[in-house]
């Protein structure tokens, strides 16, 4: 089966991908970082950025944050692995628990042995990985305003994939299911099938595995949505599984994000800031960096309600998402995801939806309030800048009054001859 890479790597053109073609044995997915990537102009380590990224501007961190900060939530990040070296994810990571499923004999397209990584998936010469992990759960750091949603959250590096597109499907369902034994609450996987070809069985049992082990999955929707393309990708498509499309500045579709019915919710994929090997940060676009944003929120449920399944963690996501249409569509799912509604409003979990229904099937989730009028307090505010001002007024009216009286008075007594 033939499967092409949503990505342009981050190095040379000799590390380009280029169309993947494996055998029914071994399907290779792809990193889902979009076409249109800014990663080339990477370099690693990089620049410090300094303000607050406008992914992060969105939220209001004090108040997300007086919730839930993610702690005791172990994330996977199935990837090209994740450097440590950066410093805001030295104290975020589990080394201990990492793992490297590539293979471990790679040759190149000249035949020449690829060098392997760390064992404990601390490796990442893509930067991908890297990326993936500071969305989540990067630590705050001097001179940045950049920072995980989850920044208490504990990330677990599994390296299944590298430039060249080598992992596969075989191998993404090796490391999922060793994420469940590693203790992960939520499993983030940015990558994907490029067409609609469903990877051997296998995934989606270990996929079903994760979910009756109450380990939320997240996935990339993918980036092959330019001309309006609809079509299934996997593992987002899967039962279960919240599938993550990109949204812009203006919470609408990123042009390279896929549609379809599977996507579940959608969350910021252009222009994303994010930690990167040895040190820094760089911009990338993608839905790869829209799901770990959702795996990152995913953190802060599960941390503040630990007794949640992964199904009502997804529904109480999808039901708090912003959206301008009651139901749902196949451009953006239930909506842009909330970070803050979604801690917020959840005095009793959401309704969990028949188990063998897919949830994008479910019962449409009740829209936020679109506010057009005025809220009672509004209404109280603004009867109350109307007395202040009638009293002014009032005052005023009075006392002008007062003094045209003493005139007239003064006039007539001068007509009289009297003072």
């Amino acid at each position: 089966m033939t499967y092409a890479p949503a990505v342009n790597p981050p190095r040379a053109a000799a590390l380009v991908a280029a169309t993947l073609i494996a055998c029914t044995a071994a399907t290779a997915l792809a990193p889902a970082a979009a076409a249109d990537s800014s990663t080339d102009q990477c370099t690693f380590p990089n620049k410090m950025y300094a303000g607050r990224p406008w992914a992060l501007q969105r939220v209001l961190l004090d108040e997300l944050w007086s919730q839930s900060k993610g702690a005791g939530v172990r994330v996977a990040v199935i990837d090209t692995g994740v450097d440590v070296r950066n410093e805001q994810l030295t104290h975020a990571v589990d080394t201990a628990a990492g793992r490297n499923f590539l293979p471990k004999k790679l040759k190149d397209d000249n035949g020449d042995p690829i060098p392997r990584g760390k064992e404990n998936g601390t490796t990442d010469t893509v930067g991908h990985g890297t990326r993936v992990a500071g969305i989540i759960a990067a630590r705050p750091a001097p001179k940045t305003g950049f920072v995980g949603l989850a920044p208490e959250a504990t990330i677990i590096p599994i390296e299944q994939n590298d430039a060249e597109g080598h992992g596969t499907a075989a191998e993404l369902a090796a490391a999922i299911r060793y994420a469940i034994k590693a203790r992960a609450g939520v499993i983030n996987i940015s990558q994907d099938t490029s067409n609609a070809v469903a990877p051997d069985p296998d995934l989606d049992r270990a996929v079903q595995e994760a979910l009756n082990a109450r380990v939320v999955v997240v996935a990339s929707a993918g980036n092959d949505g330019l001309g309006g393309n609809v079509k299934e990708t996997y593992p987002a498509s899967y039962d279960g599984v919240l599938a993550v499309a990109a949204s812009d500045r203006n919470n609408e579709r990123a042009s390279f994000s896929q549609s379809g019915d599977f996507v579940g919710v959608a969350a910021p994929g252009v222009d994303m800031i994010s930690t990167v090997p040895k040190g820094g940060h760089c911009s990338d676009n993608g839905t790869s960096f829209s799901a770990p944003y959702v795996a990152g929120v995913a953190a802060l449920i599960k941390a503040k309600h630990p007794d949640w399944t992964p199904r009502e963690i997804v529904a109480q996501i999808e039901q708090t998402a912003e959206r301008s249409v009651p139901g749902r569509d196949r451009l953006v799912g239930w909506g842009v995801v909330d970070p803050v509604r979604a801690l917020t409003e959840d005095d009793h979990p959401p309704q969990s939806p028949d188990p063998g229904q897919h949830l994008s099937q479910a019962e449409a989730p009740v829209p936020a309030a679109l506010q057009l009028g005025e809220t009672p307090d509004e209404r109280n505010a603004r009867l109350a800048t109307y007395v202040a001002v009638g009293a002014v007024v009032l005052v005023a009216g009075l006392g002008g009054g007062a003094v045209a009286l003493r005139d007239a008075r003064r006039r007539g007594h001068r007509t009289t001859g009297t003072e």
